[in-house]
């Protein structure tokens, strides 16, 4: 606790940029207090005292525990990501095919390629028509404005059909149900990829040149800032729920064999009489925007990485100890993120892997 609050000083200060008093007051009203109880712990060590103690030792053990093990996690992800041309060059040739469908998978990465898909691909040479790689960061800020909570960008090519999608949360942001995040995140994926095809004015796309150095992004991978649905209710959205034959308005695309409750309504532009498309978007636009729309039909399924993290042979006695014994029993013994609890479990595919660190 004496160390919380001297660690909440700098917070004060460097965080919230508060005054410099105000965190002196800080430290001396409830440091005073918690050195109290320090120093007569200390006074009484051998009559009891101990106890507490003894408690603080094997909650610091704890926390350098889970902290190491998930830095050596962390670094063997970064370590042993792909590189974007291993996932460009499969195809074909080397017995890799597309299935229908939008395959979404979760990675803590912001750059690169998983290790753990690589696993995925070499063991089932498939994957599917539409690929995401979704990163969930929590962000030190309360909320995220729902116009800035996605990062949307494109991996390769265009008909190669892969995007990367980073979705920021703050501490206090409520993370949404399955429904609502696939139609957030495929409504985000169908701006990003409008926002490509058509002028943007000065100020539409933003670039997070930050993000990008601070995470060695690939030059060819530029980030954009998407909002969520519930930015565009102004206009009409192409997550409209209405429908409309006229002119400019939107045609509601779905499949009878997708059950009520888990439809997502995806629109695209009409003309009145024949049916056709206006030609509003460039016709590669209007293509890759019928792919997401077919995919989404044939269902999404959510790939999560359910990792064993191991020492490698050779290592020192304390290492295996901490890894092998300690970490693999947090490990086993902690929830997953709570977003995971919220992706459908008829649709989530774990993938295992064996990580040598």
């Amino acid at each position: 606790m004496l160390v919380t609050t001297c660690l909440m000083s700098l917070v004060i200060v460097l965080v919230w940029h508060k005054s410099v008093f105000l965190a002196i007051f800080f430290i001396l009203f409830f440091g005073s207090i918690e050195a109290l109880y320090f120093s007569a712990s200390l006074i009484k060590f051998l009559e009891g005292a101990w106890v507490p103690v003894a408690l603080s030792f094997i909650f610091l053990l704890i926390m350098y525990i889970w902290n190491y093990g998930t830095t050596k996690k962390y670094e063997f992800d970064v370590q042993n990501s792909v590189p974007i041309n291993w996932l460009l060059q499969l195809g074909p040739n080397l017995g890799i095919v597309r299935v229908r469908g939008i395959g979404l998978i979760h990675t803590e990465l912001v750059s690169g390629i998983p290790a753990i898909f690589s696993h995925f691909v070499t063991n089932l040479p498939a994957f599917h028509q539409v690929l995401v790689f979704l990163c969930i960061k929590s962000v030190p800020v309360p909320h995220v404005r729902p116009e800035e909570r996605y990062l949307v960008g494109r991996i390769g090519p265009p008909e190669h059909r892969v995007y990367r999608c980073i979705a920021r949360y703050g501490y206090r942001d409520v993370h949404l149900d399955d429904i609502a995040f696939e139609k957030d995140l495929l409504f985000s994926i169908e701006q990003f990829i409008r926002s490509e095809g058509a002028p943007r004015p000065s100020g539409r796309e933003e670039v997070i040149k930050e993000l990008r150095h601070s995470t060695n992004f690939e030059d060819d991978e530029k980030m954009t800032v998407i909002g969520t649905t519930s930015t565009y209710m102004e206009g009409k959205r192409p997550w409209d729920d209405s429908e409309s034959t006229s002119e400019g308005e939107f045609r509601e695309i779905c499949s009878p064999k997708i059950p009520p409750k888990r439809r997502v309504r995806f629109l695209l532009p009409e003309s009145g009489a024949g049916g056709d498309v206006v030609d509003v978007d460039p016709p590669g636009v209007v293509a890759e925007l019928r792919d997401l729309m077919e995919a989404r039909e044939s269902g999404m399924a959510f790939i999560l990485g359910n990792c064993y993290v191991k020492a490698k042979s050779g290592s020192s006695l304390f290492k295996r100890l901490v890894i092998n014994i300690g970490y693999d029993f947090l490990r086993r013994n902690s929830r997953g993120p709570t977003y995971a609890l919220s992706f459908p479990r008829a649709s989530t595919l774990e993938v295992g892997m064996i990580y040598l660190v």
